[in-house]
Formats: structure tokens, sequence, C-alpha cells
């Protein structure tokens, strides 16, 4: 039997977070219990070596509002939220994290952030941020500085994991990578343009330890930068390889006429002519026109890509719990 649509679907990825997840389920079920009448809990274990998933499968067997997503090996973030929004069904959907560095007590006032004050996305701003400076808050604010100016959006925190959507959302994304730090960008650019900001409180990591490195700063600029040219020339790359082919051969041809000039001019007034090879003009003009064929042929193989590029799953998933609702495949 369908069960009624919920009122709120949470959803929480997590990588190596048995420690913490009766805590947190425990104080996820007095909240949601007190505030709504229907929810359901989605947990991803994005590959976890623990015992994540059969803490999870023991909430599931506890709870039928509580379900569980086991992916076969650690995909990432972004793969483990785009499964939970696969299969999410509440009319809301709520994401955050698994380390209790989120409070659940902030949920209702994002709730009716979306229900009441019509929000498409309301991201959270964590206040006193509980987190090392040199090696997380200092990185943070530049890169939220950097995110604000590259796509318009005025948050102070884009990475934050709690966060709530309108169901349509998150069924418009589709994450890749590392997106997950840029959804409110991903979500403007799909036509969703009422995003807000709640500042949240914030405390330690109570159990393990953090699971992203020094890496996901220089990955967070790669991402920026790639969502900046999907922004600008995602439908239509010939646009900017064509743009920048055009001024390579521009390139080229002002320096083979250069490079015929002075030929012509040397040989009328009978000057002595130096080869055309020995000219550094001349491998100026080969360069170009090798360069500006390659931006077109770029430009090209773009406009074939997306006239016949299909969406599929970057992630395969290994188990679901047994009251997750029928049509998940299992690959």
């Amino acid at each position: 039997m369908q069960q009624p649509q919920p009122e709120i679907s949470v959803v929480i990825p997590l990588l190596n977070e048995a420690e913490s997840l009766p805590e947190l389920n425990d104080w996820l079920k007095r909240i949601l219990d007190k505030e709504f009448e229907a929810y359901e809990i989605i947990y991803i274990d994005d590959g976890s070596t623990d015992d994540s998933w059969k803490t999870i499968e023991s909430f599931a067997g506890e709870d039928e509002r509580i379900k569980g997503i086991k992916f076969r090996r650690n995909y990432g973030k972004a793969q483990a939220l785009q499964a939970g929004f696969d299969v999410a069904r509440g009319k809301v959907i709520i994401t955050m994290d698994a380390d209790l560095q989120d409070f659940p007590d902030e949920i209702p006032g994002l709730y009716r952030m979306i229900t009441e004050q019509d929000y498409d996305l309301v991201s959270c701003h964590k206040q006193n941020r509980q987190d090392p400076v040199l090696t997380k808050n200092l990185p943070s604010k530049v890169f939220n500085w950097a995110a604000r100016h590259v796509s318009g959006i005025q948050l102070h925190d884009f990475n934050c994991g709690l966060k709530a959507y309108k169901r349509e959302v998150v069924k418009s994304l589709s994450l890749r990578g590392d997106m997950h730090r840029y959804i409110p960008f991903l979500a403007k650019m799909e036509g969703f343009e009422k995003i807000g900001e709640k500042p949240v409180k914030h405390q330690a990591r109570k159990y393990g330890q953090t699971k992203f490195g020094s890496d996901r700063f220089i990955k967070g600029v790669l991402d920026l930068i790639t969502l900046w040219f999907i922004a600008k020339f995602g439908k239509r790359p010939m646009h900017f390889f064509g743009s920048l082919g055009l001024l390579m051969f521009l390139i080229g041809g002002v320096s083979v006429m250069i490079i015929i000039g002075l030929k012509a001019y040397k040989l009328y007034y009978n000057m002595p002519a130096h080869l055309i090879t020995d000219r550094p003009y001349f491998y100026i003009a080969l360069a170009s026109m090798i360069m500006g064929s390659q931006f077109f042929l770029a430009g090209f193989l773009g406009e074939l890509i997306i006239k016949s590029g299909g969406s599929s799953k970057a992630y395969k998933i290994s188990r679901v719990t047994k009251n997750l609702e029928r049509g998940v495949t299992q690959k």
C-alpha cells in the first residue's frame, strides 16, 4: 500500500558515521514527531567501511519512515545527495550532515520559510563556526566570496550542508562531481531564483574526523570555473570556442599579411629578403591557425554532445532498506 506523501523528507548523506547516527536519529525523530504528521528520513551510506549500514538497517526495521540507500563504494557527497533526491517524496526536502554539527532544531524554521515565505531554496549560515580557522574558516570565506561574485547570489555559506528545498527544485537538479558545494548556483541556473538564507547554530564535531581534505579547495575553484562556463555558454559552446577560434584566425591572418607585406616591400625595392620561414610571424601565423581550427572543432563537438547527450546516474546502489518505496533499481 502506497504511503501518503510526507510533508517533509530529510536527506542525510554520510560516510563512516556509525558513532553519531544513534544520537542524530533520536534527535531527528524527537523534533519531527513533534512538528509533522508525516515525514521520512533517508540515509545515504556513501560506501562506509564501519557499521553505519547496520545501524541504518536497524533504524529502518524499527520505523518504516526511516529509509536507507547504500552505495557499492564511495562516490562522493554530490552523488549521495542525488540518490536521496531521486527517491525523496516530501513536499519540502531538507538536507543535513550526519556529524552532529547541524542542529535538527532548525528544521521547523526552514520548513516554514519554504511553505509560508515561498522560498525555492533556503541555505543556512553557520554562526560562530566551530571549525579550525586556517584550514576551514579562512579558505571557506575566500571561496564563498568568489562564489557570490560569480553566481550573483548573496549567501554567506554556499557549502553549508543544512538546506531546505521545494520538491520541484531537487527534482530539477543533476549533481555531478563535487557540485554539491554550489547547489544554490545550480538551482538559479534552473530558474529557481528565490533563494533565502537562515542563520543557524553550529557545534564542533563530536565523533570521528572530517572526511574532506585540503584538495577540496582546489576542486572548489575548478568547479566554480566550470559552473561559470556552463552558465554562460552551456547551451551554446560554439559561442565561446568559436569566438576564440575567430580571434586565433584573426591573429594568424594579420601575421600572414605582415609576412606578405614585408616580403613584397623588400622585393619591390630590391632589398635582401629573408626566407618566410626565418621570420617569427610565420610561426605565429601557423600556431594561430592550428589553435583556431582546434577551438572550432571543440565548439562543434560541444554542440554535438549537447544535441545528442542524455543523463545517466553517476552512482551504483548495492542495497536499500526494505521499506524504501518500490521503483528504486538496485544495480
